[in-house]
Parts: structure tokens; C-alpha cells; sequence
């Protein structure tokens, strides 16, 4: 390939990152580089003038005579000239084996290896500075656990598994708000029941307790004609509701329904009265 190719491939490559998106530092950077990149390929040009012109260099021996050097030198390659002076005695089929030096690159792998061990050694598991896979995975998973408290504080990642019962006046007074304007024409202004079955005794068809109130809430209960209410309201407003109607427990309304379902006792003891 052609170096005016190449040239073009690489200029095409950064005005492509500047036209797609690119902000304008990213931009003010892209425009030095290829200046620079410019630079260089004119003072690369110019010595290939040189080469060929003043040291009537036709065949491009100069040029290539740095190339193949460092490449002898990187390989430790014996030339082919003097292939037969590093072949080996020992014949296999026909097949003969050079006696070739083990490259120098191939060495600073090897050596750079070992030196890696042992800083890796050293960092890890006699100072302790590092952290190895479970230290890791303990701070990430540490890392998890506060972000995921966060989002239930938030009401993000609120749901049947994280909601907790709240007893503050600002949330119950939200609830019941909220169970005045959806929740009266079933249960009564009271809890006592109506359509719906009494809400203020220790018997419950679904379950009592903050988890299983709010998942009924949640959910709904189709077949007795109870909605989801997960799609008008927020978890957190379902949370809300939840205290409140759990806060409504022991109240005992005049003309409350008579108890359905079953005695719930809840086996948390911040909500042992339920």
C-alpha cells in the first residue's frame, strides 16, 4: 500500500471521531495530531527524497538496511547466508533443525513474567495493598448493598421484599390521604369494611404485616373485584397506605364487618401487635 493511502486512511480515521460526536477539547486534540502526523510524514517524505536522490539509493538499500537490522536484531535471527554454519546434525525425515538463539523479545516476555510474579506476590499477598478476587468481590458486593439502600430509600427499588413499615406522621397522614380518596368506598371510612372485609382486626384473607399488605395493595385481588393499584400509584405511595392501614389495627369501628381469613400474628416484633 501506498504511503499517500495510509496517509488518507489515518486522516479519514480521526475526521470520522470529529464528525460523529466529538466535543471540543476531543476536537483540539484530533487537529494536533494530525498536524503533527502531517509534520512527520513531510519529514519522512523528504528523506525519502534524499535517500533516493542524493545517494543515488535506487534499489532502496539505505532504506530497508535500518528495517532489516532492527529486525535481525529483535529476532537474533541467523541470516540465510550462514544458515548452514547454526544447522544441527541430528536429520528427522528429512527435516533439520537450526540452532537459532531464543529471540530478545521473546526473553523480555519470559523475564517480564517472572518480574510480574513476583511484584504481584509481593503487592498482594505480603503487603496486602492489593486487593485479591474475594477482597474484591466483598468491596464491590459492599458497594451494591449501599447503593441498593439508597434506591429503596428513595423508592426506586421499592417493592414486597425492601418495603418496611413507617410510623412517621407525615407518611401516615400521605396514606391516609391517599386510602380517603381510593380506599373508603370498600373499606369503609374506618377500615371497618363495607364490600371489602374489616381492616382494624388481627384476621387477614391475604396476610397481614407491611409485606403482605403492600403486595395486595400492589397486585390487587381481581377475582373479589380489588385492582392493582401498582399502576396509579408510586411504591412509595403504596407504602404509605400500607402503614396506614396497618396503623388502623385495634381501632375496632362500630359496625365493623365480622373477622375473615385467618389470625395473623407477625413474627417481627416491630410489628408484633399485628
Amino acid at each position: 500500500m501506498k504511503l499517500y493511502k495510509i496517509y488518507t486512511l489515518i486522516v479519514f480515521f480521526f475526521s470520522s471521531n470529529v464528525i460523529f460526536g466529538a466535543t471540543d477539547e476531543s476536537l483540539s486534540a484530533v487537529i494536533k495530531i494530525m498536524f503533527w502526523l502531517t509534520v512527520l510524514m513531510a519529514l519522512f517524505i523528504a528523506w525519502l527524497i534524499f535517500v533516493y536522490s542524493e545517494k543515488n539509493d535506487y534499489n532502496g538499500d539505505l532504506f530497508l538496511k535500518p528495517i532489516i537490522g532492527f529486525k535481525n536484531y529483535a529476532t537474533r535471527m541467523a541470516p540465510l547466508d550462514k544458515e548452514s554454519e547454526i544447522l544441527l546434525d541430528h536429520d528427522f525425515d528429512g527435516i533439520k533443525e537450526l540452532d537459532n538463539r531464543v529471540p530478545p523479545w521473546f526473553n523480555f516476555l519470559f523475564y517480564g513474567t517472572m518480574l510480574f510474579a513476583a511484584v504481584y506476590l509481593i503487592n498482594y499477598h505480603v503487603i496486602g495493598s492489593g486487593q485479591v478476587q474475594e477482597d474484591e468481590y466483598n468491596s464491590e458486593m459492599a458497594a451494591a448493598q449501599l447503593e441498593r439502600t439508597i434506591l429503596v430509600k428513595s423508592g426506586v427499588f421499592l417493592n414486597a421484599e425492601t418495603v418496611t413499615l413507617k410510623t412517621d406522621p407525615a407518611v401516615l397522614n400521605e396514606g391516609k390521604e391517599l386510602y380517603t380518596k381510593n380506599c373508603v368506598s370498600c373499606h369503609g371510612n374506618d377500615g371497618g369494611g363495607i364490600v371489602g372485609p374489616n381492616l382494624t382486626d388481627d384476621y387477614w384473607i391475604h396476610g397481614g404485616g407491611i409485606k403482605n399488605v403492600f403486595t395486595v395493595i400492589s397486585e390487587g385481588v381481581p377475582a373479589k373485584g380489588m385492582i392493582s393499584w401498582k399502576t396509579q400509584l408510586t411504591p412509595t405511595q403504596i407504602q404509605s397506605v400500607s402503614s396506614f392501614v396497618i396503623s388502623m389495627h385495634g381501632t375496632n369501628p362500630a359496625n365493623g364487618k365480622p373477622a375473615e381469613g385467618n389470625k395473623y400474628v407477625e413474627a417481627d416484633s416491630t410489628n408484633s401487635n399485628i
